[in-house]
């Protein structure tokens, strides 16, 4: 039990002194070093204080063991370095107490860093999310009036011409209003549900253009509960009415095929062009639908879709793959 520092008492009084200069040079690096002047990217001026912390608290680690550690456990009488002969034999300071210091205090600033580059994830993926969500809600703001706006023109057409059909087409425009009031707010739908939308919205057009279009419409599902996001195959065949069934002549030809099979969707939709649009050399690409369905595309289903949209003289074909899976 001989010695200055033998017995574990010692040892266990030497290391809890040393307490004290490590949690202040932590705090100081923590606290004051890191958000002064490391974060604010000046690093010479974080160089310089914190080697002028290294040596003060170096000093004051030395400076405990001597008059407090050997005073309590060093018979008298014995000699003591002065503060002066401490601060200037800094060989031994750095040789002895540096790394006593500074071993666990590099220990805790490094996990603070790892908790703050944590808590900066986060945060980021935290907008990023509610940048997306915000986002989507613009467009489908957008959406909303853009689909309404077609369909109660189509509700007034029937209207003019004192049509039997204009209580179904309100029929059918209720149902449509139910769906974007309340399931267009949730994340996702079931694929069923966004296919009676779609089949809603043919039913209204076929009842304005009757046998003055050519219309099939194929569905292969194999769990009606796959989820999808809502909307997102509306703008198509939306456009498809839109552009290729308006002010043509001839009997316009509209192809909707829809597949879901084992969570992977492949949609395609084809329509021929009318002869005006041709020589007006209208691009159909840019309607407003199109480009907000292509936006959400990217949001909700990044990496995970292709859409490839084909356009000649006579036709317009959309096709679009995505996988469903969470």
């Amino acid at each position: 039990m001989q010695g200055s520092y033998g017995s574990i008492y010692k040892s266990f009084s030497r290391n809890a002194i040393l307490l004290l200069p490590q949690i202040v040079a932590s705090y100081y690096i923590i606290y004051f070093l890191n958000p002064t002047f490391l974060y604010k990217k000046k690093y010479i001026l974080f160089g310089i204080l914190f080697l002028i912390g290294t040596y003060v608290f170096s000093i004051l680690a030395r400076v405990l063991v001597i008059y407090v550690i050997e005073g309590l456990y060093r018979e008298p009488p014995f000699m003591q370095e002065s503060f002066l002969e401490i601060a200037m034999n800094v060989k031994r300071l750095y040789r002895e107490f540096f790394y006593q210091v500074y071993l666990p205090v590099f220990l805790v600033v490094s996990i603070k860093l790892l908790k703050e580059r944590f808590e900066e994830k986060s945060r980021r993926q935290l907008l990023e999310k509610e940048k997306v969500i915000a986002e989507l809600n613009f467009m489908r703001a957008q959406i909303h009036p853009h689909f309404l706006f077609n369909t109660l023109n189509n509700l007034y057409v029937l209207t003019l011409q004192k049509s039997d059909k204009a209580s179904e087409t309100v029929l059918k425009l209720s149902e449509m209003l139910d769906y974007m009031l309340y399931k267009c707010n949730d994340k996702t739908v079931s694929i069923s549900e966004e296919i009676q939308l779609i089949q809603n919205y043919i039913d209204l057009e076929q009842l304005r253009y009757g046998n003055g279009l050519e219309l099939v419409f194929n569905k292969d599902i194999d769990n009606s509960q796959t989820q999808i996001a809502p909307l997102i195959l509306v703008s198509f065949i939306e456009n498809a009415f839109k552009h290729g069934a308006s002010g043509t002549v001839d009997i316009p030809k509209i192809k909707i095929e829809i597949n879901a099979k084992n969570e992977q969707l492949l949609f395609s939709i084809y329509n021929t062009k009318p002869v005006q649009v041709q020589k007006d050399n209208t691009n159909f690409k840019n309607g407003i639908g199109l480009v907000n369905t292509k936006s959400q595309l990217k949001l909700i289903y990044p990496e995970k879709h292709s859409l490839n949209i084909i356009e000649d003289k006579i036709s317009f074909e959309v096709k679009l793959q995505i996988n469903l899976t969470t």
